[in-house]
């Protein structure tokens, strides 16, 4: 037995101090003569001894009773391991994603995991807590118990890595503290998978938590699937996680208004269209009911009034190929002669295109690179009889690799990146008998800089892109290439002129970083806000000439549709969506896990963490000891005469 505060026991000295007491009440009887009667002796032996007898048993209680007080304020306690004089951190790993939603046995998994926190850790401990989106470190469960009340799902989830490496940060620099990081999650099945590397002074403690029932309907998806001149068709894609389901309601609103409501049939996925009118402005949402998950049952969206992308192609060729892909649905294009090009109208454009110009001079090399660094973007198709020189002086603003002599060899274009954003979406799978296009002459590249987007049979680039230039090494005249008949020239060209201005999407996803262009011109000082009720951020932002690009990662926190506003002036609305990464209730399997304890129940692993440094406390005992000679002490002095 050892004690917490052993300095108390030298109050057991003061035990002198009764029997003191008791000494000097042992007075000796004096004799008094008087008849002798033997029965009056008896008596009176028979009392002296009864007498002494009641004194000592009193001394013997007090002095115990006095004892046990004494010692229970030491505290006196039994350990149950060697380990339980070190000292003991522990770090806990709350995962507060949107699939805790999920329900359990007693609420949320997340509100089960926050009450087994709260009801098993002593509320005075030293303990750090962190979940996707907040920290709590070197506290105490009292002093944030209303903060995990109230604490929210998160859009986000840390990556396997990413907590590990975060939870052991947490832990001090003693070498001889016993380290303990639990981790509390459902752990859903990732393209990540959970490993857990040796290490020898950290205890790993996985806590998985699994919900009642694993069915989940979400809106995976919105999508234009097609567009006439006066509607849209809205395709709707749903995915189904449980039993087949006959009738699923689906309602669209704009703004608070139900617009359209369909039913749909649906096993593991489905989908369902809705018609709304074309150039319109629409703030739309779409809704489905279920009781499982309730962030993925919404999706918002919105279309605003088109805004054309203004090209300019200077010409010292044929452009009847760029008027047809250019059209004034979508582009405003304006075609200038070299010789008649008015250098002022350059900053107002969104895309320059160099139609074969057998000549750069020096100022419009300047006006250019004015133009790009303003965030325009370029397109230059090169002329058969270009002048080599003032060429390569512009593409030494670019770090694009110069051009060597005019190469009189026929050449395919046989190389295609499937994975470039101008060719992401164009093709379902890649081609092998593909009819590649080809050319009569060509520039052959001093070095290969830049990206190569299409290249020839030898490897060499035949489009390449350095940042927002994109450069043809062959002239695209008839004569010279059949480039203009190929499948390839529609989703090339169209797709540069599309994003020399990132019209803004449906909708985006909340926590990646998206860049959107507002096309707008700043007064100087004047800055964009993004307005979401009364709440109102200056997002990261860059201001070119014509346009203003935005990039939001952190704003907003929640979905819904927010408003682009130049102080009070409404530019457009941004739609804003939760990532459906969280929707998927497939869980992984623990049990393979190595380097690591596995359980499904948080209060069984703390309880485990507290035995590993735990004692028996005895105080309660010796209390109860002391109110036992209490009693006995006054049982003595009633009864025992």
């Amino acid at each position: 037995m050892q004690f917490k505060h052993p300095e108390i026991l030298y109050a057991l000295l003061l035990l002198i101090i009764p029997i003191i007491i008791h000494l000097f009440q042992l007075r000796k009887f004096q004799k008094v003569a008087f008849t002798n009667v033997q029965f009056l002796k008896e008596l009176t032996i028979q009392t002296r001894k009864s007498s002494q007898l009641k004194k000592w048993l009193t001394l013997i209680t007090r002095m115990l009773l006095l004892a046990c007080v004494i010692i229970a304020f030491a505290q006196p306690y039994i350990s149950n391991s060697e380990s339980f004089n070190t000292k003991s951190e522990t770090v806990i790993y709350l995962d507060n994603s949107f699939s805790m939603q999920a329900q359990g046995s007693n609420g949320t998994l997340l509100n089960s995991a926050i009450q087994d926190i709260i009801e098993n850790i002593d509320e005075n401990e030293a303990v750090s807590i962190f979940t996707n989106d907040a920290n709590y470190y070197n506290t105490s469960v009292k002093a944030i118990k209303n903060d995990l009340i109230q604490l929210k799902h998160s859009p986000d989830q840390l990556s396997y890595d990413a907590v590990l490496l975060k939870g052991k940060s947490v832990f001090s620099e003693d070498d001889s503290s016993i380290k303990n990081l639990v981790l509390i999650s459902d752990f859903q099945q990732k393209n990540e998978l959970l490993t857990i590397p040796a290490d020898s002074s950290t205890n790993v403690k996985l806590v998985q938590l699994k919900p009642n029932n694993v069915s989940n309907i979400s809106i995976d998806s919105l999508f234009i699937s097609k567009s006439t001149v006066e509607n849209l068709e809205l395709t709707v894609r749903l995915k189904n996680q449980g039993d087949p389901i006959e009738t699923l309601p689906v309602s669209l609103f704009n703004d608070d208004k139900l617009i359209a409501k369909s039913a749909v049939t649906i096993n593991d996925e489905s989908s369902t269209i809705f018609t709304i009118p074309a150039n319109s402005v629409f703030n739309g949402k779409i809704t489905v009911e279920d009781a499982n998950l309730q962030y993925d049952n919404e999706l918002f969206f919105n279309i605003d009034q088109r805004e054309a992308i203004n090209v300019l192609a200077i010409n010292e060729a044929d452009d009847t190929f760029l008027k047809k892909i250019y059209t004034s649905d979508e582009f405003d294009y304006t075609s200038s002669p070299f010789n008649a090009l008015n250098y002022n109208s350059l900053d107002d454009q969104n895309l320059i295109v160099l139609n074969e110009l057998k000549d750069i001079p020096v100022s419009l090399t300047t006006a250019l690179k004015a133009f790009t660094d303003n965030g325009g973007t370029l397109l230059i198709i090169p002329s058969d009889n270009s002048t080599l020189n003032t060429y390569n002086q512009l593409f030494i603003n670019y770090n694009l690799s110069g051009f060597n002599a005019l190469n009189p060899q026929e050449k395919k274009v046989t190389t295609i990146q499937y994975s470039h954003p101008l060719l992401a979406n164009v093709f379902d799978k890649q081609i092998k008998n593909f009819q590649y296009p080809k050319v009569n002459s060509f520039y052959s590249n001093a070095s290969s800089s830049g990206a190569s987007i299409l290249g020839f049979e030898d490897g060499s680039s035949f489009l390449s892109q350095s940042g927002n230039v994109y450069r043809f090494s062959a002239a695209l005249n008839s004569e010279n290439s059949n480039f203009k008949n190929s499948p390839l020239i529609v989703p090339v060209l169209y797709n540069i002129g599309k994003q020399s201005l990132k019209v803004p999407e449906l909708y985006y996803t909340l926590g990646e970083e998206n860049t959107i262009d507002i096309a707008t011109k700043l007064q100087q000082d004047d800055i964009l806000t993004l307005v979401n009720g009364d709440n109102s951020v200056i997002p990261l932002q860059q201001t070119y000439t014509n346009k203003v690009e935005l990039k939001t990662s952190n704003y907003p926190k929640s979905s819904g549709i927010i408003s682009v506003k130049n102080k009070e002036r409404f530019l457009k609305n941004l739609s804003f969506n939760f990532n459906r990464n969280e929707s998927n209730l497939v869980y992984s399997n623990l049990n393979t896990i190595e380097n690591a304890t596995v359980s499904d129940s948080i209060t069984t692993t703390i309880n485990d963490i507290k035995s590993a440094t735990n004692v028996n406390e005895l105080w309660k005992w010796f209390v109860i000891f002391a109110l036992a000679f209490l009693c006995i002490e006054m049982l003595i002095l009633k009864f025992l005469k």
